[in-house]
Protein backbone atom coordinates (compact mmCIF):
# COMPACT_ATOMS: atom_id res chain seq x y z
CA UNK A 1 0.00 0.00 0.00
CA UNK A 2 1.42 3.46 -0.77
CA UNK A 3 1.78 5.44 1.78
CA UNK A 4 2.31 9.11 2.44
CA UNK A 5 5.42 9.84 3.88
CA UNK A 6 7.64 12.93 5.25
CA UNK A 7 10.67 13.35 5.75
CA UNK A 8 12.06 16.03 8.15
CA UNK A 9 15.94 16.52 6.98
CA UNK A 10 18.23 16.29 3.64
CA UNK A 11 21.14 14.72 4.96
CA UNK A 12 22.83 11.63 2.93
CA UNK A 13 20.54 9.17 4.87
CA UNK A 14 17.56 10.95 4.82
CA UNK A 15 18.10 11.44 1.18
CA UNK A 16 18.94 7.54 0.75
CA UNK A 17 15.74 6.56 2.67
CA UNK A 18 13.95 9.10 0.78
CA UNK A 19 14.46 7.56 -2.60
CA UNK A 20 14.35 4.22 -1.48
CA UNK A 21 10.80 4.92 -0.42
CA UNK A 22 9.68 7.11 -3.09
CA UNK A 23 11.06 4.05 -5.53
CA UNK A 24 9.17 1.16 -3.61
CA UNK A 25 5.97 3.15 -4.54
CA UNK A 26 5.52 5.77 -1.24
CA UNK A 27 4.69 9.63 -1.85
CA UNK A 28 7.29 11.38 -0.33
CA UNK A 29 7.81 14.72 0.41
CA UNK A 30 11.16 16.07 1.84
CA UNK A 31 11.94 19.21 4.18
CA UNK A 32 15.31 20.94 4.97
CA UNK A 33 15.81 23.72 7.08
CA UNK A 34 18.59 24.85 3.96
CA UNK A 35 16.31 26.42 1.61
CA UNK A 36 19.48 26.64 -0.90
CA UNK A 37 20.16 22.36 -0.23
CA UNK A 38 16.37 21.86 -1.18
CA UNK A 39 16.70 23.79 -4.37
CA UNK A 40 19.89 22.11 -5.54
CA UNK A 41 18.51 19.14 -4.49
CA UNK A 42 14.84 19.52 -6.66
CA UNK A 43 17.41 21.06 -9.33
CA UNK A 44 19.55 18.74 -9.71
CA UNK A 45 18.41 15.45 -8.59
CA UNK A 46 21.87 14.19 -6.91
CA UNK A 47 22.89 14.44 -2.96
CA UNK A 48 26.75 15.85 -3.33
CA UNK A 49 27.64 12.80 -0.75
CA UNK A 50 25.84 10.10 -2.09
CA UNK A 51 27.56 9.62 -5.73
CA UNK A 52 25.93 7.38 -8.19
CA UNK A 53 22.50 8.04 -6.91
CA UNK A 54 19.88 9.65 -8.94
CA UNK A 55 16.41 10.68 -7.06
CA UNK A 56 13.26 9.83 -8.80
CA UNK A 57 11.52 12.72 -10.35
CA UNK A 58 8.39 11.39 -8.39
CA UNK A 59 10.09 12.90 -4.83
CA UNK A 60 8.97 15.49 -4.18
CA UNK A 61 10.95 18.88 -1.66
CA UNK A 62 9.70 21.74 0.55
CA UNK A 63 10.97 24.47 2.24
CA UNK A 64 7.26 24.87 3.99
CA UNK A 65 7.59 22.46 7.62
CA UNK A 66 3.77 22.58 7.44
CA UNK A 67 3.53 20.92 4.45
CA UNK A 68 6.23 18.24 5.04
CA UNK A 69 4.10 17.74 8.18
CA UNK A 70 0.68 17.98 7.32
CA UNK A 71 -1.19 15.00 6.42
CA UNK A 72 1.59 12.09 6.40
CA UNK A 73 0.42 8.45 6.88
CA UNK A 74 4.28 8.80 8.65
CA UNK A 75 6.54 11.51 9.93
CA UNK A 76 10.10 10.97 9.55
CA UNK A 77 12.61 12.58 11.86
CA UNK A 78 16.47 12.23 9.96
CA UNK A 79 18.08 15.62 11.17
CA UNK A 80 21.30 15.17 13.27
CA UNK A 81 20.55 14.60 16.90
CA UNK A 82 21.94 18.45 18.32
CA UNK A 83 18.70 19.25 16.14
CA UNK A 84 16.36 16.50 16.59
CA UNK A 85 14.38 18.93 19.66
CA UNK A 86 14.77 22.12 17.84
CA UNK A 87 13.42 20.21 14.99
CA UNK A 88 10.40 18.72 16.93
CA UNK A 89 9.74 22.12 18.14
CA UNK A 90 9.50 23.97 15.07
CA UNK A 91 7.21 21.03 14.09
CA UNK A 92 5.54 21.15 17.34
CA UNK A 93 2.00 23.28 15.49
CA UNK A 94 1.65 20.84 12.02
CA UNK A 95 1.97 17.50 14.00
CA UNK A 96 -1.72 15.91 14.52
CA UNK A 97 -2.76 14.15 17.02
CA UNK A 98 -2.16 10.28 16.97
CA UNK A 99 0.80 10.93 14.21
CA UNK A 100 3.15 8.04 13.81
CA UNK A 101 6.94 9.11 13.78
CA UNK A 102 9.85 7.54 13.25
CA UNK A 103 13.42 8.52 14.44
CA UNK A 104 16.51 7.36 12.21
CA UNK A 105 18.59 9.86 13.96
CA UNK A 106 21.02 8.46 16.56
CA UNK A 107 22.15 9.76 19.47
CA UNK A 108 21.72 10.68 23.34
CA UNK A 109 20.59 14.18 24.40
CA UNK A 110 23.89 14.97 26.81
CA UNK A 111 21.27 17.62 29.09
CA UNK A 112 18.48 15.50 29.35
CA UNK A 113 20.21 11.73 29.26
CA UNK A 114 16.78 11.69 26.90
CA UNK A 115 16.81 8.53 24.01
CA UNK A 116 15.91 11.17 20.72
CA UNK A 117 12.75 9.80 20.30
CA UNK A 118 12.47 10.69 24.48
CA UNK A 119 13.20 13.98 22.79
CA UNK A 120 10.80 14.22 20.78
CA UNK A 121 7.66 12.70 22.79
CA UNK A 122 8.88 15.48 25.61
CA UNK A 123 9.24 18.47 22.77
CA UNK A 124 5.28 17.66 21.64
CA UNK A 125 3.88 17.17 24.78
CA UNK A 126 5.11 20.76 25.86
CA UNK A 127 2.30 23.61 25.33
CA UNK A 128 -0.78 22.82 22.97
CA UNK A 129 1.07 19.65 21.24
CA UNK A 130 -0.53 17.08 20.03
CA UNK A 131 -1.25 13.93 21.63
CA UNK A 132 -1.26 10.15 20.96
CA UNK A 133 1.86 10.42 19.21
CA UNK A 134 2.94 6.68 18.16
CA UNK A 135 7.28 6.16 18.11
CA UNK A 136 9.13 4.24 16.38
CA UNK A 137 13.10 3.99 16.28
CA UNK A 138 14.56 2.93 13.41
CA UNK A 139 18.15 1.32 13.27
CA UNK A 140 20.64 -0.57 12.43
CA UNK A 141 23.47 -1.24 9.93
CA UNK A 142 22.38 1.26 7.07
CA UNK A 143 25.14 3.49 5.73
CA UNK A 144 23.47 5.68 3.07
CA UNK A 145 26.23 4.99 0.97
CA UNK A 146 24.82 1.81 0.05
CA UNK A 147 21.15 1.58 0.58
CA UNK A 148 21.44 4.45 -2.08
CA UNK A 149 22.62 1.75 -4.50
CA UNK A 150 20.36 -0.57 -3.40
CA UNK A 151 23.03 -3.19 -1.85
CA UNK A 152 20.58 -5.39 0.65
CA UNK A 153 20.88 -4.68 4.49
CA UNK A 154 18.78 -5.57 7.64
CA UNK A 155 17.10 -2.65 9.80
CA UNK A 156 14.97 -2.67 13.15
CA UNK A 157 11.59 -1.03 13.67
CA UNK A 158 11.99 -0.57 17.62
CA UNK A 159 8.93 0.19 19.59
CA UNK A 160 6.72 -0.92 22.49
CA UNK A 161 3.81 -0.26 20.62
CA UNK A 162 3.67 -3.39 18.37
CA UNK A 163 1.40 -2.08 15.66
CA UNK A 164 3.22 1.10 15.17
CA UNK A 165 6.35 -0.64 14.97
CA UNK A 166 4.86 -3.20 12.07
CA UNK A 167 3.22 -0.70 10.18
CA UNK A 168 6.95 0.80 9.82
CA UNK A 169 8.18 -2.33 9.27
CA UNK A 170 5.52 -3.15 6.04
CA UNK A 171 6.47 0.53 4.80
CA UNK A 172 10.14 0.32 4.75
CA UNK A 173 10.60 -3.31 3.70
CA UNK A 174 11.24 -4.08 0.53
CA UNK A 175 13.70 -6.17 -2.06
CA UNK A 176 17.13 -4.08 -0.90
CA UNK A 177 15.70 -3.86 3.02
CA UNK A 178 14.60 -6.66 5.47
CA UNK A 179 12.67 -5.32 8.43
CA UNK A 180 12.64 -6.44 11.92
CA UNK A 181 10.69 -5.79 14.94
CA UNK A 182 11.83 -5.27 18.58
CA UNK A 183 10.01 -3.71 21.51
CA UNK A 184 13.12 -2.38 23.35
CA UNK A 185 13.29 0.94 22.19
CA UNK A 186 15.68 1.76 24.79
CA UNK A 187 17.74 -0.56 23.92
CA UNK A 188 17.90 -0.08 20.13
CA UNK A 189 18.33 3.81 20.90
CA UNK A 190 21.38 3.05 23.13
CA UNK A 191 23.11 0.62 20.95
CA UNK A 192 22.72 3.40 18.01
CA UNK A 193 24.32 6.21 20.59
CA UNK A 194 27.36 4.68 21.66
CA UNK A 195 28.29 2.28 19.11
CA UNK A 196 29.53 5.62 17.39
CA UNK A 197 31.40 6.18 20.34
CA UNK A 198 33.12 2.88 20.36
CA UNK A 199 33.81 3.24 16.28
CA UNK A 200 35.92 6.41 17.71
CA UNK A 201 38.11 4.42 19.72
CA UNK A 202 38.53 1.78 16.72
CA UNK A 203 39.33 4.64 13.74
CA UNK A 204 42.03 5.88 16.67
CA UNK A 205 43.48 2.41 16.88
CA UNK A 206 43.81 2.06 13.06
CA UNK A 207 44.88 5.67 12.65
CA UNK A 208 47.96 4.43 15.52
CA UNK A 209 48.48 1.49 12.85
CA UNK A 210 47.05 -1.32 15.06
CA UNK A 211 45.69 -4.03 13.25
CA UNK A 212 42.52 -6.82 13.06
CA UNK A 213 43.60 -7.91 15.76
CA UNK A 214 43.08 -4.80 18.31
CA UNK A 215 40.24 -4.06 15.93
CA UNK A 216 37.95 -7.02 16.53
CA UNK A 217 38.79 -6.63 20.59
CA UNK A 218 37.81 -3.34 20.68
CA UNK A 219 34.45 -4.28 18.95
CA UNK A 220 34.11 -6.91 21.55
CA UNK A 221 34.74 -5.37 24.64
CA UNK A 222 33.15 -2.46 23.00
CA UNK A 223 29.63 -4.04 22.80
CA UNK A 224 29.97 -5.71 26.05
CA UNK A 225 30.60 -2.34 27.46
CA UNK A 226 27.11 -1.14 25.84
CA UNK A 227 25.16 -4.25 26.80
CA UNK A 228 26.29 -3.80 30.46
CA UNK A 229 25.16 -0.32 30.73
CA UNK A 230 21.93 -0.98 28.69
CA UNK A 231 20.89 -4.25 30.98
CA UNK A 232 21.77 -1.60 34.23
CA UNK A 233 19.19 0.42 32.61
CA UNK A 234 16.63 -2.11 31.82
CA UNK A 235 17.27 -3.19 28.52
CA UNK A 236 16.67 -6.29 26.64
CA UNK A 237 20.33 -8.46 26.69
CA UNK A 238 19.75 -9.70 23.67
CA UNK A 239 18.86 -6.26 21.73
CA UNK A 240 22.40 -5.86 21.79
CA UNK A 241 23.70 -8.86 20.04
CA UNK A 242 20.97 -7.89 17.18
CA UNK A 243 21.43 -5.95 14.21
CA UNK A 244 21.40 -2.32 16.47
CA UNK A 245 23.62 -3.68 18.58
CA UNK A 246 26.70 -5.65 17.71
CA UNK A 247 25.32 -5.68 13.72
CA UNK A 248 25.57 -1.46 13.67
CA UNK A 249 28.76 -1.29 16.05
CA UNK A 250 30.90 -3.32 13.25
CA UNK A 251 29.57 -1.66 9.99
CA UNK A 252 29.96 1.58 11.67
CA UNK A 253 33.51 0.53 13.07
CA UNK A 254 34.74 -0.98 10.07
CA UNK A 255 33.59 0.90 6.90
CA UNK A 256 35.03 3.29 4.60
CA UNK A 257 31.56 4.87 4.46
CA UNK A 258 32.26 5.81 8.57
CA UNK A 259 32.36 9.47 9.56
CA UNK A 260 33.10 7.91 13.17
CA UNK A 261 35.83 5.44 12.19
CA UNK A 262 37.25 7.87 9.85
CA UNK A 263 37.78 11.02 12.13
CA UNK A 264 38.98 8.27 15.08
CA UNK A 265 41.46 7.20 12.47
CA UNK A 266 42.77 11.06 11.81
CA UNK A 267 42.87 11.59 15.46
CA UNK A 268 44.92 8.47 15.95
CA UNK A 269 46.89 9.94 13.15
CA UNK A 270 47.54 13.46 15.04
CA UNK A 271 44.80 15.28 14.11
CA UNK A 272 43.14 16.92 17.07
CA UNK A 273 39.32 16.46 17.43
CA UNK A 274 38.60 19.25 15.88
CA UNK A 275 40.60 19.19 12.85
CA UNK A 276 39.44 15.53 12.75
CA UNK A 277 35.54 16.88 12.66
CA UNK A 278 36.51 19.78 10.10
CA UNK A 279 38.24 16.82 7.66
CA UNK A 280 35.52 14.65 7.76
CA UNK A 281 33.04 17.73 6.74
CA UNK A 282 30.10 15.94 8.43
CA UNK A 283 28.65 15.40 12.04
CA UNK A 284 30.75 12.64 13.85
CA UNK A 285 28.01 11.62 16.18
CA UNK A 286 30.80 9.86 18.42
CA UNK A 287 31.95 12.90 19.78
CA UNK A 288 28.31 14.20 20.13
CA UNK A 289 27.48 11.34 22.07
CA UNK A 290 30.41 11.07 24.53
CA UNK A 291 29.14 13.86 27.18
CA UNK A 292 26.07 11.55 27.78
CA UNK A 293 27.64 8.23 27.70
CA UNK A 294 29.87 9.72 30.51
CA UNK A 295 26.97 10.65 32.45
CA UNK A 296 25.67 7.33 32.07
CA UNK A 297 28.07 5.29 33.09
CA UNK A 298 28.09 7.47 36.06
CA UNK A 299 24.67 7.27 37.03
CA UNK A 300 24.14 4.05 36.27
CA UNK A 301 27.93 2.73 38.17
CA UNK A 302 28.76 1.23 35.49
CA UNK A 303 32.43 0.44 34.10
CA UNK A 304 32.98 1.78 30.65
CA UNK A 305 37.08 1.75 30.08
CA UNK A 306 36.86 2.03 26.20
CA UNK A 307 34.14 5.12 26.29
CA UNK A 308 36.32 6.70 29.30
CA UNK A 309 39.60 6.41 26.98
CA UNK A 310 38.07 7.81 24.27
CA UNK A 311 36.68 10.94 26.33
CA UNK A 312 39.57 11.12 28.08
CA UNK A 313 41.61 11.44 24.02
CA UNK A 314 38.45 13.49 22.65
CA UNK A 315 37.56 15.92 25.70
CA UNK A 316 40.35 16.20 27.78
CA UNK A 317 43.87 15.83 25.82
CA UNK A 318 45.07 12.58 26.51
CA UNK A 319 47.32 11.29 23.40
CA UNK A 320 46.02 8.13 21.82
CA UNK A 321 48.94 6.22 22.80
CA UNK A 322 48.51 6.90 26.51
CA UNK A 323 44.51 6.00 26.09
CA UNK A 324 45.66 2.84 24.60
CA UNK A 325 48.35 1.82 27.11
CA UNK A 326 45.68 2.64 30.20
CA UNK A 327 43.49 0.18 28.95
CA UNK A 328 46.23 -2.38 28.41
CA UNK A 329 47.01 -1.86 31.56
CA UNK A 330 43.65 -2.34 33.94
CA UNK A 331 43.14 -5.01 36.18
CA UNK A 332 42.40 -8.79 34.99
CA UNK A 333 38.72 -9.61 34.48
CA UNK A 334 36.46 -11.91 34.00
CA UNK A 335 35.35 -11.80 30.53
CA UNK A 336 31.51 -12.57 31.70
CA UNK A 337 31.71 -10.15 34.65
CA UNK A 338 28.78 -7.68 33.66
Amino acid sequence: MARKIGILGAGTWGIALARMLSVSGSDVLVWSAIPKEVDDLARTRVHPNLPGMVLPESLRFTKDLSEACSGQDILVFAVPSVFVRSTAAKARPFIRYGQLIVDVAKGIEPETLLTLTEVIADELGKEDGPRGIRLVALSGPTHAEEVALDLPTTIVSASPDVEAAAIVQEAFTNKCMRVYTNPDIKGVELSGALKNVIALGVGISTGLGYGDNTRAALITRGIAEIARLGTAMGCNIHTFAGLAGIGDLIVTATSQHSRNNRAGQLIGQGRTPEQAVKEVGMVVEGMNALPAAIELSDRYQVEMPIVRAVNAVVNQGMSPADAVNSLMARDPKGELTF
